[in-house]
């Protein structure tokens, strides 16, 4: 897939928004442990940023998916990873199943101001005892005549205390395993719900992160969000759009992660010689490039498949995955090429390398994410 001017002129426009709207304040964002997305995310609106794929006909964009991708690539560029999160959550994790399972009464009360940018989202699915095993979900919702009664536990939510409403998956029956789930809107404002508390974490530190509790919420039945019983399944689709953003954002932050490093090692003179005339240095850092061709060729790859209207789970599985381990190896070199300086907190390599660990556990671990590819492969994997 070739990008076109289009693409290179909306490119122009997302990156003018990180370096004006968004990098001048991260380092206070970082520093009061949270960007202020009622704030920001009417900025980004403005440029279509929460619904470019979406119907036009609740204020998005109609664009294909490829706009998606060049717009996460540029999230990489965000100089604290956890501001391109927030904005992720709210545009390919918390609201592509509201848009695709959702009635139209549901879309236009709530998806309808996400892509505005006049409400926050967020999506609810782990829980303190279950990780990556969605199979061992808790969190129950009980029918009461038109209402589901909710009550439970979610832990590790992005957004999740600024968040107007959730995306939350729940038990709707007493069936097992990975059925009987439904996915259901919840308005924070409820009664009975809760934040009990933010995560100190040891990156993304802008991001906020919540453990929530919600105790006998109730909420109109109306709220789910496609078939009740058929979250699981739901919330699996939207898992793959969450894994595919991951591989796009990250491609943006190998990207300038490597440019950043090669203008310093021209600069930086160790024993009369710049660090870029030493071979191995240079030789290190190109392997590396070439890492990050090959995985951003896959992620335009994933991208027409995903236009094609092809199932790319595997495609998604694979880009997650390898993502996530290179860019903890590019964080890793970068810092060890600015040597005592990229150890302070005060250089980007510091922030970058806390930040991207992240990768390679959120939306799957790097483990769960080989237990989806061996079976696919037609192993076990048990």
């Amino acid at each position: 897939m070739r990008l076109t001017e289009d693409h290179r002129a909306f490119r122009d426009s997302v990156r003018r928004f990180v370096d004006t709207e968004v990098n001048p304040h991260v380092d206070a964002w970082e520093e009061a442990g949270r960007a202020p997305l009622h704030d920001l995310f009417p900025k980004a609106a403005a440029l279509g940023l929460l619904g470019l794929e979406y119907d036009e006909a609740f204020g998005g964009e109609g664009a294909d998916h490829s706009f998606q991708l060049v717009a996460a690539e540029e999230y990489g560029r965000i100089h604290a990873g956890g501001v391109g999160m927030a904005i992720g959550v709210q545009a390919m994790m918390a609201t592509p199943s509201l848009h695709q399972y959702g009635s139209p009464a549901l879309k236009e009360e709530f998806l309808t101001p996400a892509i505005a940018g006049r409400t926050v989202a967020a999506i609810a699915v782990t829980e303190p005892d279950t990780g990556s095993d969605v199979a061992r979900l808790r969190t129950r919702a009980v029918r009461d005549g038109d209402d589901w009664v909710i009550t439970g536990r979610k832990m590790y939510i992005t957004n999740g205390a600024q968040a107007d409403w959730l995306c939350l998956l729940a038990r709707t029956s007493d069936e097992g395993g990975y059925r009987g789930m439904s996915q259901i809107v919840v308005p924070t404002s409820s009664p009975g719900f809760s934040v009990v508390r933010t995560l100190d974490k040891l990156g993304n530190r802008c991001s906020d992160t919540a453990e929530l509790e919600l105790d006998e919420v109730r909420v109109p039945v109306a709220n789910t969000i496609g078939e009740v019983g058929r979250g699981f399944q739901q919330q699996m689709q939207q898992f793959v759009v969450e894994r595919v953003f991951a591989a796009y954002t990250t491609a943006g932050q190998c990207q300038h992660a490597l440019d950043r490093t090669r203008e310093f090692i021209k600069d930086r003179t160790v024993f009369g010689r710049p660090l870029a005339d030493r071979q191995y240095v240079a030789f290190r850092l190109t392997e590396l490039q070439a890492e990050v061709d090959l995985l951003r060729s896959h992620n335009l790859q994933t991208c027409e498949a995903i236009m094609a209207g092809e199932d790319v789970t595997r495609a998604a599985t694979v880009a997650k995955l390898k993502a996530g381990r290179l860019i903890r190896e590019i964080a890793d070199w970068c810092l060890q090429f600015h040597g005592g300086m990229g150890y302070l907190e005060e250089s980007w390599t510091a922030r970058l390398l806390r930040d991207t660990r992240l990768t390679s556990i959120g939306a799957g671990a790097d483990e769960v994410m080989l237990q989806v590819l061996a079976r696919l492969d037609g192993l076990p994997a048990s």
